[in-house]
C-alpha cells in the first residue's frame, strides 16, 4: 500500500478499542499496539511525520500494510496485545531481553548424586523442576548461596566416579564444600544436604533454620566446636537467604520499585524489589532507547513486558509516572496474582525517595553501559531531529565576537566534528576597516571572509560545515542567513540565546523561531559547550591582540623603529623584557645598527652602548 492509501485505511478506521498489527512488505509483524479508539492512535502515526522520533519514521517507512483486530474494551485490548507481543517478537516494540525470563532451578534427581542447575524451561527428562522464578540473575545468585550455605559442590567433578581421585579442590580449603570427592567423607551427608537444598527453594527457611540450629546446639554440648561454628555460619546464611528468596519467588514480596532512564544510546529499566520494608534485590534490563516519545507509553509496555504471566506478584509496584492505562493493567495483574496488586504513583515522601533511587540505579547501569562515541552519537542523531535536519550534522561551525571599543574588534571560529572540539580547525579573524564596534557588521565581514576563501578552494578554509552556530539572537542568525544566500550557500543557521546567567537556553532561527533546548540535558550540555569555547577562544585572542599593541607601544616611541622592525624585533625576542635584557650585537642581528643603537640607549639612558668609550672634550 502507498504511504497515502494507508493514511486513508487510517482515517476509516472505528473509534473502538483495540489492536494494530504494522507488517513490513514480507509480512513480517514490525509492530503491535493496543489503542482506546483505533482511528486516533492509528493515523497519528501518518500525520506530522516531523513530530515523531526517528525510531518511530524509520517504523513508518517500512511499513506496507496494517491489520486491527477490534475488541469489547480496552482491557480486552491490552491483554491481546500482550499475546501478540510475545508471540511475533516485532522488531519495533520494547522487549525485555530473553535472557531476563523466567528460569527454572532444575534438579537431577536420577543421579546418584543430584545436582542443581539453572535452565530456561521445563523439559520431560525425569529431572526435578523448581519455579519459574523472577530473576535469571538473582536466582542464580540464590542457587549459589544455597550451595555454598549448605557446603554442596559446584566444581567440575563427577560423583561417585571422582571420589578419591586427586585432591580436594579449592572450595574445600575456603570451607565452601563439604568434600565429597574425599574417600573418607561420610557420603550420606550429601542427600542431607541436598533435601535441606529443595526444602530452602520451596521456601522453608524456618523449618531448615530450626534444625540446622538443634544440630548446632548439640554439636556444641558435644564439645565438637568446630562442627558447631560451621552450622552456625549455615543458619546466619540461611537467614540471610530467607529475605532474598521471598523476591526470587514473588508469593510474599511486599512492594516493587519502577525505576527507568532513557539515555542517549541506551536505556534502562529497574526493577528493586523490598521485603518487610527492606530492599533485598534488584532486577534491572538494558534496552535501545524507546521510539515512543510519551514516558507513560514507555513504562507501560515495560511494566506488562516484565510482569506479564507471573502468576506471583508484589502487593503494590510505584511507578515514576501516572500510566493512561493503569485501570486495564492494574485488572490483569490483579487477576494474575489471584488478589488485588495495587499500582502507585507518589508524588512525595518516603515512597517518592524509592522512585529516584530506582531512577538513580537506571541512570547508572545506563552510564556503565554506554560509550562516549555513542552518546556523541546519540547527541548528534537528537540535534538533527530537533533541527529537522536530513540527517545529523557531522561539522559544526560556531561564531563569536570580541571587542573591547573600536581597537581590536576579532572574531573567532571553533569547530566541533561528531559532537567534539577540532582544534587545529580554529580559526581567528583581526576586523578590517571599522569605524567602531559592530557586532553585525563584524559577523557579516567575518563570514563573508570565510566562505569567499571557501569558494576560493583556500586548503584552510576547504570544509565546508553542516550547520553554523552564532552566537547571539534573531538579529545575528539573519545576518549570517544573508550572507550564505548572497554567498549561494546552503547552509542551517541558528543564533545561540543565553539567558539571564548567561546559559545558553535556546537556539533560534533567522526567522525568530526559538527551539528549546533546557529540556533535553544531553543537547543543553552540547549546544552549551560549544557557546562556551567560541566565546572563551574569541576572549583570548582579544587579549592577545591588546597585550600586542600595548608592549608594541612602547618601541614606537624609539626613533628608527617602525611597524616592520617592531614585530622583527617582537618575533625573534618574543617580549620586551627580552629585548631590553639583549646587547647592542644582539640586536644588530635583528635590525640594522643604527636601530639597534637608539633600542639599546631607550632601554639603558645612562649606559653607553657595549663596545663603545667615552672620550673628553666630545659630546
Amino acid at each position: 500500500m502507498t504511504f497515502d492509501e494507508l493514511k486513508e485505511k487510517a482515517h476509516s478506521l472505528p473509534l473502538q478499542p483495540g489492536v494494530y498489527i504494522m507488517q513490513d512488505a514480507k509480512n513480517t509483524v514490525i509492530y503491535v499496539g493496543k489503542a482506546k479508539a483505533l482511528k486516533n492512535r492509528v493515523s497519528q502515526y501518518f500525520a506530522n511525520l516531523a513530530s515523531h522520533t526517528e525510531k518511530t519514521r524509520a517504523m513508518v517507512s517500512q511499513i506496507d500494510h496494517f491489520d486491527v483486530i477490534v475488541a469489547d474494551s480496552e482491557f480486552e485490548a491490552l491483554v491481546l496485545e500482550n499475546a501478540l507481543i510475545k508471540r511475533h517478537q516485532p522488531h519495533y516494540n520494547i522487549l525485555l531481553k530473553d535472557g531476563k525470563g523466567y528460569p527454572y532451578v532444575r534438579l537431577s534427581v536420577q543421579d546418584a548424586y543430584p545436582r542443581f542447575s539453572l535452565v530456561g524451561k521445563v523439559a520431560e527428562d525425569g529431572a526435578r523442576y523448581f519455579g519459574p522464578f523472577a530473576s535469571r540473575g538473582n536466582t542464580q545468585a540464590i542457587l549459589d548461596a544455597i550451595c555454598a550455605a549448605l557446603r554442596l559442590p559446584t566444581c567440575a567433578r563427577v560423583f561417585p566416579r571422582d571420589i578419591g581421585k586427586g585432591r580436594p579442590c579449592l572450595n574445600y580449603h575456603m570451607g565452601r564444600c563439604d568434600g565429597y570427592c574425599r574417600k573418607d567423607m561420610d557420603q550420606s551427608r550429601y542427600g542431607e544436604a541436598i533435601e535441606q537444598a529443595v526444602r530452602l527453594l520451596e521456601g522453608k527457611f524456618q523449618e531448615v533454620g530450626e534444625e540446622i540450629r538443634a544440630e548446632m546446639e548439640r554439636a556444641a554440648e558435644e564439645l565438637r566446636f568446630e562442627r558447631a561454628a560451621q552450622l552456625r555460619d549455615r543458619y546466619r546464611a540461611i537467614e540471610l537467604l530467607g529475605k532474598r528468596q521471598k523476591v526470587v519467588a514473588g508469593s510474599l514480596a511486599d512492594t516493587d520499585v519502577v525505576g527507568f532512564h532513557r539515555g542517549e544510546a541506551k536505556s534502562c529499566f529497574v526493577v528493586l524489589h523490598y521485603v518487610d520494608g527492606e530492599l533485598a534485590a534488584k532486577d534491572w534490563d538494558l534496552l535501545e532507547t524507546p521510539m515512543e516519545e510519551d514516558e507513560g507509553d514507555v513504562i507501560s509496555a515495560l511494566v506488562r513486558g516484565f510482569y506479564g504471566g507471573r502468576g506471583d506478584l508484589p502487593r503494590q509496584i510505584l511507578l515514576p509516572c501516572e500510566l493512561e492505562d493503569e485501570v486495564p493493567i492494574t485488572r490483569m495483574l490483579s487477576e494474575q496474582a489471584g488478589r488485588r496488586v495495587h499500582l502507585i504513583t507518589p508524588q512525595r515522601g518516603a515512597k517518592m525517595d524509592l522512585i529516584r533511587l530506582a531512577t538513580k540505579n537506571a541512570v547508572e547501569e545506563v552510564a556503565r553501559a554506554t560509550s562516549r562515541e555513542e552518546r556523541q552519537s546519540k547527541r548528534m542523531e537528537l540535534l538533527g531531529k530537533l533541527l529537522d535536519l536530513p540527517e545529523p550534522p557531522h561539522r559544526i561551525e560556531a561564531y563569536d565576537i570580541s571587542n573591547t571599543g573600536s581597537d581590536d574588534i576579532v572574531a573567532s571560529m571553533t569547530v566541533f566534528v561528531d559532537g567534539k572540539p577540532r582544534k587545529r580547525d580554529y580559526r581567528h579573524f583581526k576586523l578590517r576597516d571599522m569605524d567602531g564596534p559592530d557586532d553585525y557588521a563584524s559577523m557579516e565581514q567575518v563570514l563573508t571572509r570565510r566562505f569567499r576563501r571557501y569558494l576560493d578552494g583556500d586548503e584552510k578554509f576547504d570544509q565546508k560545515p553542516d550547520l553554523l552556530f552564532i552566537d547571539g539572537g534573531t538579529t545575528h542568525a539573519r545576518v549570517a542567513a544573508g550572507v550564505l544566500e548572497r554567498m549561494e550557500l546552503s547552509i542551517p543557521v541558528y543564533g545561540m540565546v543565553k539567558d539571564d546567567r548567561h546559559r545558553t537556553r535556546a537556539l533560534v532561527t533567522p526567522a525568530g523561531e526559538e527551539i528549546g533546548i533546557q529540556g533535553n540535558p544531553a543537547l543543553f550540555s552540547l549546544v552549551g559547550q560549544i557557546q562556551e569555547e567560541t566565546h572563551r577562544f574569541a576572549i583570548e585572542f582579544n587579549r592577545l591582540q591588546r597585550k600586542g599593541r600595548v608592549r608594541g607601544s612602547e618601541l614606537d616611541q624609539i626613533p628608527g623603529v617602525g611597524e616592520k622592525r617592531r614585530s622583527e624585533l617582537l618575533r625573534h625576542f618574543k617580549s620586551i623584557k627580552n629585548i631590553r635584557a639583549a646587547t647592542v650585537e644582539e640586536l644588530e642581528n635583528v635590525v640594522p645598527r643604527n636601530a639597534a643603537q637608539a633600542v639599546y640607549a631607550h632601554f639603558h639612558p645612562r649606559q653607553e652602548p657595549e663596545g663603545q668609550t667615552h672620550q673628553p672634550g666630545k659630546e
